[in-house]
């Protein structure tokens, strides 16, 4: 990276998922070896995935000990905090209607109605997210809001663990997808 960096191809580089030991080991080996620290860390984070404050990445990455950037990324949780999975489940949730499942699959709504996708997210559909879901989504009706906006809200309100961080990745594989 180092290399890159001097030859002008990158400005800085980071990690993406680790854990606050990963990225504060990464950070006083590159300062060790006197080459570029990493300057971001990206990692999933939304209403119904909080890992990023529990397990010491926030802090690390915090000006007070690494001063590397953090990046949340994910902060609709797969498209669960759309809306759009709530009166008709994700395609391989869907057991009882199995037609909706296999037109949901053939014209998705979103990566949950995928089999790549949809497979690995799971974490975003157990049954305790969907409660809370649902609970978040008559909040943000409650409030005249989107569940959407909600969730974007969240994770940008100045709240004492995420105060230093750089972004929040908004991401969707297309406008219908994001508006939904």
């Amino acid at each position: 990276m180092e290399k890159l960096i001097q030859q002008g191809k990158i400005r800085g580089w980071g990690l993406c998922n680790d854990n606050a030991y990963g990225l504060t080991a990464c950070t006083r080996t590159a300062k060790g070896l006197g080459t570029t620290p990493p300057c971001s860390i990206q990692g999933d984070f939304s209403l119904i995935d909080r890992k990023s404050e529990e397990n010491g990445v926030a802090e690390a990455a915090s000006p007070y000990n690494e001063n590397v950037g953090f990046m949340a990324y994910n902060a609709l949780a797969g498209g669960m905090l759309t809306g759009k999975y709530i009166d008709v489940p994700a395609a391989l949730d869907n057991l009882r209607d199995k037609s909706r499942a296999r037109k949901s699959l053939e014209q998705p709504r979103g990566r949950m109605d995928t089999r790549g996708w949809g497979g690995t997210l799971y974490r975003y559909r157990s049954n305790a997210a969907q409660a809370a879901i649902r609970e978040y989504a008559r909040i943000a009706s409650k409030h005249h809001m989107s569940l959407t906006e909600l969730a974007h809200r969240w994770c940008n309100q100045d709240h004492w663990s995420r105060r230093h961080w750089s972004a929040t990745r908004a991401c969707s594989n297309s406008m219908r997808a994001s508006n939904s």
